[in-house]
C-alpha cells in the first residue's frame, strides 16, 4: 500500500492483492463507485454500490470498525471520490489501485454475466 499526503488528509492506494486480503479478513467495507449498469454487469462479490454521480460522503458509513476503500473500473473515478470524502472532513480514505480491471488482471474471483443466459456467473480472468 502506497499513502499520499493530500490537503485534506492522507490518500492511500492499496493493490488489489491489498484489498482481497483485507476484504476476506472482513477489514474493510469495499464500495464500487461506478455506474449501476457496470455493476450489474460485473463486480466484486460483496461490494457495495454508490455511484460517482450521487456520491455523498455524509451518507458513508464510518470507519471506526472497518476501513473504507472505494474502486472503479480503471482506479480513476474511485480517486475522485476519496479526494471528495476527504474534503468533506474526513482524514483518511483508501482506493484501489488499477480499479475493477487490475483486479481482474490479477486473476481474482468476480461476479460477471453469463452472456448466453444473462444470469450472474462466477469469473476469473486467466490472463496471470
Amino acid at each position: 500500500m502506497k499513502t499520499e499526503k493530500v490537503d485534506n488528509g492522507v490518500l492511500e492506494h492499496w493493490s488489489p492483492e491489498d484489498v482481497k486480503a483485507a476484504f476476506d479478513r472482513n477489514e474493510i467495507v469495499l464500495i464500487d463507485v461506478r455506474t449501476p449498469q457496470e455493476f450489474s454487469l460485473e463486480r466484486i462479490n460483496g461490494a457495495l454500490l454508490a455511484p460517482m454521480q450521487s456520491f455523498e460522503p455524509s451518507h458513508m458509513p464510518s470507519q471506526s470498525e472497518k476501513q473504507i476503500v472505494f474502486h472503479c473500473g480503471s482506479g480513476v473515478r474511485s480517486s475522485k471520490v476519496a479526494v471528495k470524502y476527504l474534503n468533506a472532513g474526513n482524514e483518511r480514505i483508501a482506493h484501489m489501485e488499477g480499479g475493477f480491471g487490475a483486479w481482474k488482471k490479477s486473476g481474482l474471483e468476480y461476479t460477471g454475466t453469463d452472456v448466453s443466459t444473462g444470469a450472474p456467473k462466477s469469473m476469473k480472468d486467466s490472463a496471470n
